[in-house]
């Protein structure tokens, strides 16, 4: 309608016909409930453009959380004591015997902590009730056992970290010791012992290690995360006595033998204890201290403390331990038909009559029982009836490998003697610079 003529019209019909347009605007403005397409927005590369975000919660309502996500966990660092059982640290921490039996009965994996050791570390977390919620025991440096408490009873699992393993390379020549040279050569105790164990049937270690004997040494060097955790197994190595070589590999068996695939483990151990000299030498025409007579002397006298360890040199079935005032307490084994081995003055007897043993099995402790001027162990070695000296007899050999197993083990042995190789001439041409810098 043209503007004059609106302008001409009555006053009551203007207010209507305001009052009309004013509805119609209204009904325009209200949605009608179906979607409309929004227009996409039109962004421009490399403008920051503000979007609305809603506020939502990425966890569930509090009600309906697991149970052990609302707890507060409160958690205490316990070391098991010398002749602390696991029932006593529990008490030492305020939990109480039916949680521990629940919790060691789980599963078999929480059954082992039935049997910890002193100095072992447990880490109990308890909830404001005073309830076990989380139990955590580390296992060496890369396994760590993880107990939950869910519901009402615990579950497990073994956390592990991959361990990394590099070559380290040792060698060394006797000066003074064999301990200290290996020390010096950076072998940690362990090592030490396992390289004397790994020649101990060829060489004795306490009275044939003269100055000038050498050894080289291939083992593992362990790592996890980055961190230094230990040396692990010796891979091979050689040792020089007296001008005699001897070389050991280890094989995938965990065995040690020639390059050739011979055991370097013998059938016997050379001497049945860590003792600290020999009194008494093996010697047939031996003269008598006293009445000056030759009598001879058909064993070995190993003097070592009271209380020492004695060890069956090889598998087999004792015949005899007993007891007589000759011979204090003893032990005689028979090893087959051909090799019997004798005992004397022990302190205590460890094994019966009839009883089988395999070798390095402790049979009794070294002492002074019997007709004896002091403590020590008197040692026989029987081959046909006849005694041999225990030190100097050639000891027959353990089971070599044989076949396939032989083949696969020589081309290890190969691999590992390059690499011993490798790191000797490596070491030798350092040495060699480090002499020339010095000006020698």
């Amino acid at each position: 309608m043209p503007l004059n003529k609106l302008a001409a019209l009555p006053k009551l019909h203007k207010l209507v016909i305001g009052a009309l347009s004013a509805f119609i605007v209204l009904l325009m403005l209200v949605p009608d409930g179906t979607d409309t397409p929004r227009p996409k927005p039109n962004f421009e590369p490399g403008k920051h453009y503000p979007l609305p975000v809603e506020a939502v919660s990425l966890l569930p309502p509090k009600d309906e959380m697991p149970a052990q996500f609302k707890r507060n966990i409160h958690w205490q660092t316990y070391e098991v004591q010398p002749g602390e059982s696991m029932a006593l640290l529990f008490s030492r921490a305020g939990l109480s015997p039916t949680t521990l039996y629940r919790l060691v009965n789980a599963d078999e994996r929480t059954q082992s902590l039935a049997y910890l050791n002193p100095g072992d570390e447990v880490r109990l977390g308890v909830d404001d009730d005073g309830e076990l919620v989380q139990l955590i025991q580390p296992r060496g440096s890369n396994e760590t056992l993880i107990v939950n408490k869910i519901d009402e009873s615990y579950q497990s699992r073994l956390e592990t970290k991959h361990v990394d393993t590099q070559l380290n390379f040792a060698r060394a020549t006797i000066k003074s010791n064999f301990w200290q040279a290996a020390s010096d050569a950076g072998l940690n105790p362990n090592q030490i012992m396992q390289l004397a164990g790994i020649f101990g049937w060829d060489v004795d270690f306490a009275l044939d290690i003269r100055n000038g004997d050498s050894f080289s040494v291939l083992y593992e060097e362990e790592f996890v995360e980055g961190e230094h955790i230990g040396s692990g197994n010796i891979l091979a190595a050689t040792f020089t006595n007296r001008g005699d070589t001897f070389t050991a590999v280890r094989a995938k068996n965990g065995k040690y033998y020639t390059p050739s695939g011979k055991a370097m483990k013998k059938a016997f151990l050379r001497s049945p204890v860590n003792f600290r000299y020999v009194s008494s030498n093996f010697n047939p025409r031996r003269l008598h201290p006293v009445t000056g007579r030759v009598k001879p002397h058909r064993g070995t006298d190993y003097v070592a403390p009271v209380g020492t360890p004695i060890k069956a040199a090889g598998d087999g079935v004792v015949m005899k331990a007993s007891y007589n005032r000759f011979n204090g307490n003893y032990v005689f084994i028979r090893h087959s038909s051909t090799y019997i081995t004798k005992y004397l003055h022990l302190t205590k007897r460890k094994v019966k009559t009839g009883q089988r043993v395999k070798q390095g099995d402790i049979i009794g402790t070294l002492g002074s029982t019997g007709r004896v001027t002091g403590a020590h162990l008197h040692y026989e070695f029987l081959v046909h009836g006849v005694h041999k000296n225990p030190r100097t007899v050639k000891l027959p050999e353990a089971k070599s490998l044989q076949g396939e197993q032989k083949k696969a083990f020589v081309r290890l042995a190969e691999s590992r003697m390059a690499q011993l190789s490798k790191f000797n001439q490596l070491l030798a041409t350092v040495g060699s610079l480090n002499h020339y810098n010095r000006g020698g």
